[in-house]
């Protein structure tokens, strides 16, 4: 009956969770399905953005990247553990601050899926300006990256009124 209750409360906001799942697995299942169908390694959408299919083993932005399996799949467990974590923040927070938890599990959720799925996470979107790329990532770390900066303009602003 707690479950129920549990999933009633907090089905938009599990709904919300599970779109950014799946846009983010949508955007990988686009990007996968043109490159094995193209000879093309990357495709150049204009100066500033391209598509660029990378398999990712680290953690944010390629970070900490090793061949090594057990190292790998700590890694993993501990993302796991920390997703989790989220997971109860949400639970236990409201308003924007609970959106920002739902942003960075949605985004969390979706890189998890690609590193159990197929042994590393898809990252393709390539930004560059002038001969200058920044890391390659992908739609889940936009919203982690958007969740993690609204906590620190939620925090800032919280310090700022204290």
């Amino acid at each position: 009956m707690k479950l129920n209750k549990l999933i009633k409360k907090n089905f938009s906001s599990f709904l919300f969770l599970f779109s950014i799942f799946f846009l983010d697995q949508m955007s990988k299942f686009i990007v996968l399905d043109y490159f094995s169908h193209s000879a093309d390694k990357i495709y150049i959408v204009n100066s500033f953005l391209s598509l660029n299919l990378i398999w990712n083993k680290g953690v944010a932005f390629g970070l900490l990247q090793f061949d090594d399996q057990v190292f790998y799949n700590l890694i993993t467990l501990l993302i796991f553990i920390i997703l989790f974590i989220v997971i109860w923040l949400v639970l236990k927070s409201r308003g924007l601050e609970k959106l920002s938890y739902l942003m960075i599990s949605g985004g969390g959720f979706g890189n998890v899926f690609d590193r159990l799925y197929y042994g590393s996470v898809i990252d393709f979107i390539d930004l560059n300006y002038k001969n200058f790329h920044w890391f390659i990532f992908n739609v889940a770390d936009i919203f982690i990256t958007l969740g993690i900066f609204t906590l620190i303009i939620i925090e800032i602003f919280r310090i700022k009124k204290q």
